[in-house]
């Protein structure tokens, strides 16, 4: 029987591609997302993901819909908490609102994902836990001060957990992108997208496939003794 395998924000992305790097690997895939349904059910009837919609920002919402996975597929056994957002703005010009919105997703929904699965997890002996964080919670991002914080809370989440878990099977480790090829990458204008490019020493955008086949390797049974580790993937932009 396959392991299964929750994917938050699986459904475009970065989460998309890792969606379907686990499933072409044989993982039974759940992917959530939060509002948009069209592009959900496009998403399922592409891959044959099931999709899930739930605010990670909402504690009670991540549990019940947890429970409607794990109804449906079994026991969660993988968890990569991708989900984010982003609300920018220099620090003198963001609200309390804004601050507030990226913390609750960013940082509070990894707590809202793990937290209902960690008990299971334990039991089990077996848990494989990836966050993904960023390249910006590493060094810092003008007009990102609640972006930058959330991302480096996550790196503490991992390193934290992978003291607790370790005991009982259970490995949790983060991966912080560089800039990727998303769509919303893609879509700000050429100019901006070619200053981003000219301060990556590879000389280009990563691809989320490239943040997938990182995923796979952590999560698989052979990565065992990896653990509270952070993957950089930034094509050299970026060193810790």
């Amino acid at each position: 029987m396959s392991r299964v395998a929750l994917v938050t924000g699986g459904s475009r992305g970065i989460g998309a591609a890792i969606s379907k790097e686990l499933a072409a690997s044989g993982y039974t895939v759940a992917a959530t997302y939060a509002g948009n349904d069209e592009a959900a059910a496009a998403f399922t009837s592409e891959t044959g993901i099931k999709t899930y919609k739930w605010n990670v920002a909402d504690y009670d919402e991540s549990k019940a819909g947890i429970g409607k996975v794990e109804a449906d597929l079994g026991p969660v056994e993988v968890i990569v908490a991708n989900a984010g957002i982003t609300r920018d703005a220099p620090f003198h010009k963001m609200t309390p609102e804004q601050w507030h919105q990226v913390i609750d997703t960013n940082l509070t929904g990894v707590f809202n994902t793990v937290h209902p699965i960690w008990p299971g997890m334990r039991e089990r002996k077996f848990g494989r836990i990836v966050v993904i964080s960023s390249i910006n919670g590493q060094k810092g991002q003008f007009a990102q001060v609640n972006y930058a914080a959330t991302k480096a809370g996550d790196l503490g989440i991992v390193k934290s957990l992978a003291q607790e878990g370790a005991r009982a099977g259970i490995t949790a480790n983060a991966i912080c992108p560089g800039y990727i090829g998303t769509d919303m990458v893609m879509a700000v204008p050429e100019k901006v997208r070619e200053s981003i490019i000219a301060q990556i020493p590879a000389g280009r955008l990563g691809e989320p496939e490239e943040i997938a086949r990182a995923v796979k390797f952590l999560v698989a049974d052979d990565a065992s003794f990896i653990n509270g580790s952070t993957i950089s993937a930034n094509g050299a932009q970026f060193f810790v």
